[in-house]
């Protein structure tokens, strides 16, 4: 995962004005009233252009009840969780934890939020701070986030506790690491609750190489300790979850033997930001196969019975095909590292992804949050479409306030 930064103005977001046929004796006041329609105008489009949507675009989802994407500019592993009227929003920032506070998942540009943690300047949790996920669970709130001591091969996943009613206030407390006795690189946890039992997913490595990504699941002592060994669910088998060569390799000593740099390999296979989806007597996890800086990033699947051993790999089956996936003609690539979240109605299911809108774009800062509904096949399996284009008009979830 790598970051960048590009800021641009999209076409249309200019304001122009003519005055005519002034009187020489309004010229002062005219010139004065000019400045300050000239000020105000600039401070609406610097707002349009920051908050990544148009002056029009932002009336039409106040009035009309509804939103374009993307919601943000930039938003990578965007995460989503409803809870009291309110939703909370993260995703990676490489550098903290922020949180975002709205009514309105329409109006997430405009919402409150807050740095809810810095890390150190040193350590195991200071560097890299990947898919950040706000849990509520047994009465508090928890943050599970991926962190390194300034390696890659250091990553692993870190849980933070507030057990305040409002994750936006109070101390988040560092409880610990999350992992099991062979403690391997790991990254994308998500945590859920079956039958009485919280488990966690998350992306790991098999040894101490990287090469292959793959799906562990531990059943959890409490929020922030695993209970037994991780069992392994999925590793990238086929051609859609394969696409991954490196782009460093480009850029070797080709004098150098190929294998010489096991941390930093040609290609790397990738099951990686798994999500869960509990519906009917399923269990679902959604997750993003082949490598974050390819166009082909996209949504594979798992399927589990609510009634079966989770702890047990059998009892997961696989979808052989891709179930999300770019759309050029959307401006939608690199299509992944979902999230999900219900309208506040509860009557909705609603899928939040990041995606480029332009392609060769990688894994960096120009992957932006966008969210829309899906809807559920007579088999009991999720149907989620394709990518709605950039700038189409999409109705809020229901049951928000107008």
């Amino acid at each position: 995962m790598r970051f960048g930064t590009r800021t641009s103005i999209g076409p249309g977001q200019a304001w122009s004005c003519s005055i005519r046929n002034l009187a020489f004796v309004r010229y002062r006041w005219a010139a004065s009233a000019l400045r300050v329609v000239l000020v105000a105008l600039t401070m609406l489009c610097a707002a349009s252009w920051c908050n990544g949507t148009s002056a029009a675009t932002a009336t039409a989802a106040g009035v009309n009840g509804t939103f374009v994407n993307p919601l943000l500019p930039t938003g990578p592993d965007p995460w989503v969780i409803y809870r009291d009227g309110w939703y909370y929003y993260m995703s990676s920032t490489q550098t903290n934890l922020t949180i975002w506070k709205t009514r309105n998942i329409a109006e997430l540009a405009n919402a409150e939020k807050k740095v809810v943690w810095q890390p150190p300047a040193e350590g195991p949790w200071s560097h890299d701070i990947w898919a950040p996920e706000l849990h509520f669970l047994q009465g508090k709130w928890y943050i599970y986030f991926a962190a390194d001591a300034g390696t890659n091969e250091t990553h692993r996943i870190w849980v933070l506790e507030n057990v305040l009613a409002d994750p936006l206030q109070g101390e988040w407390t560092m409880k610990g690491k999350l992992a099991d006795p062979s403690d391997r690189w790991a990254i994308d946890a998500t945590v859920f609750d079956n039958a009485g039992k919280i488990y966690a997913i998350w992306s790991g490595w098999e040894g101490d190489a990287n090469g292959v990504q793959s799906l562990y699941i531990a059943e959890l002592e409490n929020p922030w300790t695993i209970k037994g060994h991780r069992v392994k669910i999925s590793t990238p088998e086929f051609p859609w979850e394969k696409v991954g060569d490196n782009p460093s390799g480009n850029r070797r000593d080709p004098e150098k033997n190929p294998a010489s740099d096991p941390e930093n390999p040609l290609h790397i296979d990738v099951n990686e930001g798994p999500e869960v989806l509990q519906h009917g007597d399923k269990i679902f996890v959604v997750y993003s196969g082949s490598a974050c800086w390819v166009d082909f990033y996209a949504l594979g699947m798992l399927t589990a019975p609510v009634t079966g051993d989770l702890l047990d790999s059998r009892s997961w089956k696989k979808s052989p095909t891709a179930q999300f996936w770019q759309s050029p003609s959307a401006r939608a690539f690199g299509t992944g590292h979902n999230g999900f979240f219900k309208s506040p109605d509860g009557k909705e299911d609603w899928i939040i992804y990041h995606a480029n809108s332009e392609p060769n774009q990688g894994c960096g800062s120009h992957r932006a949050p966008r969210a829309q509904p899906f809807t559920w096949n007579a088999d009991g399996t999720p149907a989620f479409g394709r990518p709605v284009p950039v700038g189409q008009p999409l109705p809020r979830p229901s049951g928000e306030g107008r």
